[in-house]
């Protein structure tokens, strides 16, 4: 009887707390100048295109057999200027296909949640629900699968070999609870590694294992407190790098109104955690760090002495004034190393100069490796979030740095890396993303020789529109 009771008052409870945030979403002023992530060349696109044989500058290598996708929010039903943020908005996939030397195509497709199924005029898609069925973060291939991918609470939709929505689909009805945008491949097994949040759950956090087959093997909690959002992690030959970070639920963004309630908490202990891949959550190591943020992990390995190191990139905080959007001042391309006997992490800038998206040769995650990719973000002190013109290459075993310039007002993407063949040494392919030029609102897919890194591109695929500034993609060959 208690339990029952319990439940009725959190149901009421939750119920007036929900209600009180729409009467403030709804009634939120009108900001004093345009919303960023609704507007300019992140103006939402109003229509899907199909664009067959696009024009190509330069020569594709007839070795890309495949896609190059990459996701992002793109509203399509109206929302408020006001407490929009980027994070949120209906998922938009942006695709290429290329085969035999060519562009055969190239497409956008919205990801069809119930809400865009509606405003479409469409019966809606087939698979269960899992609280928000909006996703918009990634996109990547799963057991020979393309799957869109988003955190906190939404399951994964698999997509069909020209983008469109097939079904939301918890891996077969494996899934129990969240998933994660950023799942890692174990080379040595095959399966994926994710640490994923639920935003109902704020003292749980589950390691999730996807196998090759596609069906999820583990889904092990670990106990937290305050709600962190945890939007990456990393893995080593034995370990899952959990990063519970201060930023967490805000009850009080919530009751104001705002979609993301997610912010800054200088009361919530920064610290790291390594866990078996096979352990039960409660054996997991947290080592502590010095107060900061990361999105974006570019890889980890294990060292002779016991230690990790894992590169991130870190913001010294996040969401602490900003309502829409992240914060880019301050942030740098850093070496921890995490040492499970002092339970300490202790940071090393590798690289000053704001930044983010980091990639390696993904081939190497979890080992030692040389090589990663990053985009630059704008030092113009607005402190905003604005990719710039430039992408970085880290040389992690000399220390070298360089730069591509794609040249005045272009803002660059996440570039993903593809080796040149099988056997290929580290870092030996191409860099595939894109490109959006902000004055002519015009978009290009760029694949860049590694072995050339400043020189002009390989080859260049003209998108007569602007992408919105996206999130995530991966390249996905074809089988």
């Amino acid at each position: 009887m208690a339990s029952m009771l319990e439940n009725t008052i959190r149901k009421t409870v939750t119920q007036g707390v929900n209600a009180l945030h729409r009467f403030n979403r709804d009634r939120m002023a009108a900001p004093q100048r345009p919303n960023p992530y609704l507007s300019g060349p992140n103006r939402p696109l109003q229509r899907e295109f199909t664009l067959a044989h696009p024009v190509v500058r330069g020569h594709i290598p007839p070795q890309l057999d495949g896609c190059y996708a990459r996701i992002g929010p793109n509203p399509l039903v109206k929302v408020n200027p006001a407490n929009h943020h980027w994070f949120l908005g209906d998922g938009m996939v942006h695709g290429v296909r290329l085969q035999g030397g060519q562009a055969l195509w190239y497409r956008n497709r919205w990801i069809r949640s119930t809400q865009v199924s509606q405003a479409l005029g469409e019966p809606p898609k087939p698979g269960p629900r899992h609280g928000s069925d909006t996703v918009n973060t990634n996109v990547m291939s799963i057991a020979g699968k393309a799957w869109a991918l988003v955190e906190a609470g939404a399951w994964p939709v698999q997509l069909d070999e020209v983008l469109d929505t097939v079904a939301h689909d918890p891996f077969g009805g494996s899934l129990k609870g969240a998933f994660s945008a950023h799942p890692h491949l174990d080379t040595a097994t095959g399966a994926l590694h994710a640490i994923c949040y639920d935003a109902a759950d704020p003292n749980r956090l589950h390691h999730v294992v996807v196998g090759a087959d596609g069906r999820v093997q583990r889904e092990e909690p670990i106990a937290v407190v305050h709600g962190p959002s945890v939007h990456d992690c990393m893995i080593t030959e034995h370990y899952v790098i959990v990063l519970d970070l201060p930023v967490t639920f805000s009850m009080a963004r919530y009751l104001a109104g705002y979609g993301f309630p997610y912010g800054w908490n200088t009361q919530h202990r920064a610290r790291v955690g390594l866990l078996g891949k096979n352990a039960p959550g409660r054996d997991i190591v947290w080592c502590d760090v010095d107060p900061c943020y990361v999105f974006h992990p570019s890889n980890a390995f294990e060292n002779a002495d016991g230690s990790v190191t894992l590169d991130v990139v870190a913001h010294p905080t996040m969401f602490d004034d900003s309502r829409i959007g992240p914060s880019a001042a301050g942030s740098k391309f850093e070496r921890w190393r995490i040492d499970p006997k002092a339970r300490r992490v202790e940071r090393q800038v590798i690289d000053a100069q704001p930044q983010e998206f980091p990639r390696p040769d993904e081939r190497f995650i979890g080992k030692p490796y040389r090589h990663a990719w990053t985009v630059q973000l704008k030092d113009d002190g607005s402190g905003e979030f604005v990719p710039d013109r430039c992408l970085i290459h880290h040389d992690l075993k000399d220390g070298g740095r360089e730069v591509h310039d794609f040249g005045p007002g272009r803002q660059v993407s996440e570039f993903v890396f593809t080796p040149r063949h099988v056997q290929a040494t580290e870092g030996d392919g191409w860099l595939i993303g894109y490109v959006v030029d902000t004055a002519q609102l015009t978009s290009e897919l760029i694949i860049l020789d590694t072995q050339q890194f400043g020189g002009e591109p390989v080859a260049v695929v003209e998108i007569p529109h602007a992408i919105p500034l996206g999130f995530h993609g991966n390249w996905m060959p074809a089988v």
